[in-house]
């Protein structure tokens, strides 16, 4: 057993023997290293690709990617390889992707690198509104997207002043103001020409409008105090803490009474009354 022990030590102290061990291992390294490079550029690879044409701004969701097998020499630029970086992903702004192209990083972007992406960031069964605004009643500019606020309503009507039963040549105003929503989420501040007034906060803006989303109910009852008439409606924004607060509040009507007048004082026209979706609203 000594014998073969000491044999095997000399054999693999030959200079002779190291130097051929050595070749065939660098024989072996090359040979190994070509094969990997060689099949990582020929053996197709699996990678994802649009099933239909996706418009800029568009939500990229599981159903609208395919998957093809293509030769990774093929692959140029810098394509998305795995679907999971393009679930749920956004089309960039001023990007169209083609039906069949693949994924570019460049043209792949998240929810928050979309320029206007605050708006999009609302529950499905909202609907979006823009409100009027100025610089006085969004307490100098303090109205940020992210704050929440109270809707308070303001309306007033000219009526006649009467002496008992006499109408006397007189007019004085009646005004109701209460509030009329909670817990509103502003999702931007608007300039009178479309920009994000914090969009740069080095630039001095003037906001025109704040835009927020709440349930269709809402909406509605909204746009009717907008669109009166006979009476002067004013929507007035009042910021709260709400933001503050761990779990926000949910948005709700705060004054039954005035969303009752509000649907008392606008009713159907007489041409289908009663059937919304063929009559209009008349504003009395």
């Amino acid at each position: 057993m000594g014998n073969i022990s000491m044999a095997f030590k000399k054999f693999l102290t030959n200079k002779n023997t190291v130097t051929v061990i050595g070749v065939l291992l660098v024989i072996v390294v090359l040979y190994v290293g070509y094969n990997y490079r060689i099949n990582s550029k020929i053996n197709p690879q699996s990678v994802p690709y649009a099933l239909n044409e996706l418009s800029p701004k568009t939500k990229i969701t599981k159903d609208m990617i395919g998957t093809t097998e293509v030769p990774p020499a093929m692959l140029r630029g810098d394509p998305l390889t795995d679907a999971r970086d393009i679930i749920n992903k956004y089309v960039r702004s001023d990007t169209i992707i083609p039906a069949g192209s693949l994924f570019y990083k460049s043209t792949v972007v998240s929810l928050s690198e979309l320029p206007d992406s605050i708006i999009y960031n609302y529950p499905e069964d909202f609907v979006l509104v823009n409100m009027a605004v100025n610089t006085t009643n969004t307490y100098g500019n303090k109205v940020y997207p992210g704050n929440y606020i109270d809707i308070y309503l303001k309306i007033v009507k000219e009526e006649d002043v009467t002496d008992g039963n006499t109408v006397l040549n007189d007019k004085t105003d009646k005004i109701m103001i209460g509030k009329l929503l909670e817990n509103v989420k502003v999702l931007d501040v608007l300039d009178a020409s479309g920009d994000s007034v914090f969009e740069n906060v080095e630039e001095k803006k003037t906001p025109a409008q704040i835009i927020f989303a709440v349930p269709e109910e809402y909406h509605i009852l909204l746009r009717k105090t907008m669109y009166l008439r006979t009476y002067e409606a004013t929507l007035i924004p009042v910021p709260t803490a709400e933001s503050l607060k761990k779990n926000p509040g949910e948005v709700a009507i705060s004054n039954t009474d005035l969303k009752d007048f509000i649907n008392q004082i606008t009713v159907w026209t007489d041409d289908n009354a009663g059937t919304p979706n063929g009559g209009g609203i008349s504003n009395t």
